[in-house]
């Protein structure tokens, strides 16, 4: 790839979340190409046989340049000026005249995969002095080069999702030279709408009379222009072939690859089952039934591009009944690629098909089940952000691949977590870094919930996506500025980059729906610390709103001062319904204050949630933060909020009392007195990591480390009998089941080896809900005095993020004793 830098004149449009040069400049240069000149646009020039699905990006760029300068650019079929932005696909007859010309590098595009070339080239047809060209490899190809053209104008991806403003300009240059982001490392990559009700399904009929084609026009064209191209659409109460037979059509022709959920086989969804299924979701006494029902959703979509689900699950997102084995599943898979064969004409492995290792499906899969090689097997996290498993790296490679189905929002236990952004972006780029480390290159899908408010996780995930080798731990939150610029102007870039990382790091520690009075704990502080945090960050958050330009309210409102106050709120009502406890314990009317703040707290939720509802862009975003988060009394919401509970008591007196604080000693992982390294292996910290100060691991993720060590001096006056408790991510069994251990020791003694998750079996519990992972060792210390702690990982993928050691004196807390360093 040739690059060409220039120098860019500061300007809206010079930032950029993107992997290509920047090559838009506000100021004229030599050579440059006039875009836009004094409010008037250059024309588009494309071939009449243009693929519909690029004309589509083409009309949507046409309107892009519209928001940019005021006037509408020409789209023509021939020149008719001597300047023009001329677009087009590999095939075309236009694209295939610059290369016969030598005006274009035929093998920069020829065989790749969804590239682009956006390239400034003199004379390149006849009656065409200069143009600006975008060239694709293919349809996609052509569309990211056209979409990564407005991106550079100052258009947003999330312009509509986010009503991100877009800054006039009179005059836009493009810099000479040759611009790609080359191909993408994984293949398909998208996101998965789930969990619509009551929220974006309400909003969806409101606006666009559900989930139809208008609805998904939308959704495709944010995905399209995230340089993402797969999708699973919504399925709780919805059938995306049968709800309005445009929507495949309008997939196929806008270039998103559809797929359907984990547990919805053949290009059905749940509900097409419901509505015309005839008998038992049961394979073992309906298998004609069966049969039938998947050759009719593959003859509606064969002919659109797709990847399809195999296999076969319960109804409803279940585990199928005692009596399925893997004979029958196995059985299953061979008559359904029979049907493929029969139905598309073609031999099973032209056609690609995922089978989805999910909840108990991955126990098959452990003991024996295998599928053909051609199929892609879909590796899947534990709903919370924990990848359960990953291939073997010394196993030979499968044809058909893995994929990797990841979470930011979920339905189930231990809890739903569907109403607010959990995840924050370190511990996303950890477990992708280790599912791409690990070969998963094939197929990445996220679950996003309702899509919004999850607009900056899943741009960085489609980025991610596309180049995980762009990233490390050092450069992530440089992203999240890139972002926050794109958005929200590049003054103040820096300051709303840390709010919006932030409150998704507090969010982690433990999910709203999660959140209650008996979290915390009154030791150390920890719930005042939290809520002071909380605090903390939504008046940083109100202070910026007043300094950001009045242009950029409604989307700040949406990505970062809902999204933070809210979840503020939240935690000041719990931590007043603990004291209120706490208080009334005592038989103390503070109590009554504290009541009164619960109630206070409770109201603000639902005022918050109307402004959002009525107030952001004038109503436009109407029922999409109606999920229920307070009042959870099981796994599943109840169907309306109810205030926490509170406790009033007449006025009296009370005497105050509090209690030293000892037999403990707590270490932030990061701060080891020494490390050790061997090899090519070494220690990373990734900062803001977890649920405190950050985490600490070893890289590269597919290297054993080997000799390394981590040391830490201890003055300690305790002997006999203490505990080691180590604080770790909560990193599954993804190495076979086989689980992941190190060594720990005091004083170069005897080393306990410590495997502390290999008995993990599937089940969702307290690791999901806390998140951490506690392992303890039990160890006999001879004399007080100077003491070292040594840890040696094991296996890669460790990441530990705190120590304490009991002795005698360490008390319960969600967070861990405050860090106990010698001064």
């Amino acid at each position: 790839m040739k690059q060409v830098f220039f120098f860019c004149y500061l300007s809206m449009i010079s930032f950029t979340v993107s992997a290509t040069d920047t090559f838009v400049s506000l100021a004229p240069s030599s050579g440059c190409f006039r875009l836009i000149e004094k409010g008037e646009p250059t024309s588009i020039l494309l071939d009449a046989n243009e693929d519909e699905g690029v004309r589509m990006a083409i009309d949507n760029l046409q309107q892009d340049i519209f928001r940019v300068c005021g006037t509408m650019p020409a789209i023509r079929t021939s020149p008719d000026k001597k300047r023009c932005l001329l677009i087009g696909s590999f095939s075309t007859p236009l694209i295939q005249q610059l290369f016969q010309n030598g005006k274009l590098t035929k093998n920069e595009l020829e065989g790749k995969n969804e590239k682009y070339i956006l390239q400034t080239i003199t004379n390149p047809i006849e009656g065409v002095d200069e143009a600006l060209v975008i060239a694709g490899s293919d349809k996609r190809g052509t569309i990211y080069g056209i979409y990564e053209l407005s991106k550079q104008l100052g258009v947003s991806p999330w312009y509509w999702w986010a009503d991100v403003p877009v800054v006039q300009q009179q005059n836009v240059y493009i810099q000479p030279g040759v611009y790609t982001d080359g191909e993408p490392k994984v293949e398909y990559r998208g996101i998965f709408i789930n969990d619509e009700w009551p929220c974006l399904g309400n909003w969806a009929r409101e606006k666009f009379g559900g989930f139809n084609s208008k609805f998904y026009k939308q959704v495709f064209e944010l995905v399209l222009r995230l340089k993402g191209n797969f999708m699973w659409p919504a399925m709780w109460g919805s059938a995306f072939y049968d709800d309005d037979p445009q929507n495949g059509v309008l997939a196929n022709t806008m270039g998103i690859v559809m797929g359907t959920s984990h547990h919805e086989p053949m290009a059905l969804a749940q509900q097409d089952w419901k509505r015309r299924g005839k008998g038992e979701w049961d394979y073992k006494h309906n298998a004609t039934e069966l049969r039938n029902f998947w050759t009719s959703g593959l003859e509606r979509a064969k002919d659109w591009e797709s990847v399809l689900t195999i296999g076969m699950r319960g109804d409803g997102d279940e585990p199928m009944g005692e009596g399925a084995n893997i004979a029958l599943l196995e059985k299953i898979v061979k008559e359904q690629r029979r049907i493929i064969e029969k139905t598309t004409g073609k031999e099973a492995k032209e056609t690609p098909q995922v089978w989805a290792l999910y909840k108990e499906v991955q126990d098959y899969y452990d003991k024996g089940m295998r599928v053909p090689d051609d199929v892609t097997l879909l590796l899947c996290d534990d709903n919370w952000g924990n990848v359960r498993k990953l291939p073997n790296l010394q196993e030979k490679p499968r044809s058909g691949g893995y994929g990797m189905y990841y979470h930011f929002d979920y339905v189930g236990a231990p809890r739903n977590s569907k109403w607010m952004n959990i995840s924050p972006i370190p511990r996303i780029w950890e477990q992708m870094n280790l599912t791409y480390a690990h070969g998963v290159r094939k197929l990445w899908v996220v679950n996003v919930g309702d899509l919004k408010p999850m607009e900056y996780p899943i741009s960085f995930f489609l980025d991610m996506a596309w180049d995980p080798e762009q990233f490390n731990a050092g450069n992530l939150q440089q992203h999240t500025e890139r972002f926050c610029a794109q958005q929200l102007g590049e003054s103040h870039a820096k300051e709303a980059a840390r709010i919006l990382a932030t409150y998704a790091k507090y969010n982690r520690r433990i999910t709203p729906e999660l959140l209650n009075a008996q979290t915390y704990s009154f030791n150390y502080g920890e719930w005042e610390q939290v809520v002071n945090d909380y605090n903390a960050l939504a008046l940083d958050a109100l202070r910026l709103g007043f300094l950001l330009p009045e242009i950029y309210k409604a989307t700040y409102d949406q990505l970062i001062a809902f999204p933070v106050q809210a979840c503020a709120n939240l935690y000041n009502m719990y931590y007043a319904q603990a004291k209120n406890q706490e208080m009334a314990s005592l038989n103390n009317p503070e109590a009554n204050d504290w009541a009164d703040k619960v109630v206070s707290c409770y109201q603000r939720d639902s005022v918050l949630a109307d402004y959002y509802h009525q107030r952001i862009s004038n109503g436009k975003w109407n029922h999409l933060m109606s999920q229920v988060h307070i009042g959870y009394t099981s796994w599943n919401n109840p169907d309306k909020q109810t205030m926490p509970s509170i406790v009033r008591i007449p006025e009296t007196s009370v005497v105050y009392q509090f209690e030293e604080v000892n037999g403990y000693v707590s270490i932030e992982a990061e701060h080891f007195s020494r490390a050790t390294t061997q090899g090519e292996t070494f220690w990373s910290i990734i900062p803001d990591f977890g649920k405190t100060l950050s985490g600490i691991t070893t890289l590269p993720v597919t290297q054993k480390p080997d000799k390394m060590s981590l040391e830490y001096d201890i003055e300690m006056q305790a002997t006999g009998e203490v505990n080691v408790i180590l604080l770790l991510a909560p990193t599954l069994n993804f190495n076979d089941n086989k689980g992941l251990s190190y060594a720990i020791s005091f004083d170069n003694g005897a080393e306990q080896v410590i495997n502390f998750n290999g008995h993990y079996n599937g089940e969702i519990g307290k690791w999901q809900a806390n998140p951490i992972i506690e392992s303890g060792s039990i160890h006999q210390l001879g004399k007080s005095g100077k003491r070292t702690l040594r840890i040696r990982p094991l296996d890669h993928g460790i990441v530990i993020e705190k120590i304490l050691i009991d002795t005698g004196g360490l008390k319960p807390s969600y967070l861990g004793a405050p860090e106990t360093r010698k001064k």
